[in-house]
């Protein structure tokens, strides 16, 4: 096997006004953090195990990193997280592993259930993220934050 690529990950929208502290398992953080964030760590380290020398493990964060939106706090602490940890993992692969991760704008297929979480912004066409996927599985960089925007 010499590539892994995740496109997948779920968080809630909820305004940060509703959001109460709370454990783990009764926060709306949860979600996210473990559907999105480790699930794909978990992902990348079982990849890290099976993958060929020289393979690519490549994963999902978004523009909310760096845009945030109204009650869209946990998609954007989840995927500042993603893009944190890609970027220290990446030094610390072994046998030449390449590990880096994608963050698109919202997906023009994908409007009609998100796009009122983001108004004001471009859409791209999955095509584009997937071309942003072929380079960072096909390439040579690693620890890189592909933006699609």
């Amino acid at each position: 096997m010499n590539a892994v690529a995740c496109a997948a990950g779920d968080v809630a929208f909820a305004p940060l006004a509703a959001i109460k502290a709370a454990r783990l398992e009764e926060s709306a953080y949860e979600r996210g953090i473990r559907s999105k964030l480790l699930g794909q760590v978990n992902l990348a380290l079982a990849a890290r195990d099976v993958l060929q020398d020289g393979g690519s493990i490549t994963l999902v964060s978004g523009v909310l990193t760096d845009q945030p939106v109204a009650a869209g706090s946990s998609a954007s602490m989840v995927n500042g997280a993603i893009e944190a940890w890609v970027r220290a993992a990446a030094i610390e692969m072994p046998r030449g592993l390449r590990i880096n991760v994608i963050s698109p704008t919202v997906l023009a297929e994908s409007l009609d259930a998100y796009g009122a979480f983001f108004r004001g912004f471009d859409s791209v066409p999955a095509k584009r993220v997937a071309l942003a996927y072929s380079r960072s599985i096909e390439g040579l960089q690693t620890g890189q934050v592909y933006k699609v925007v």
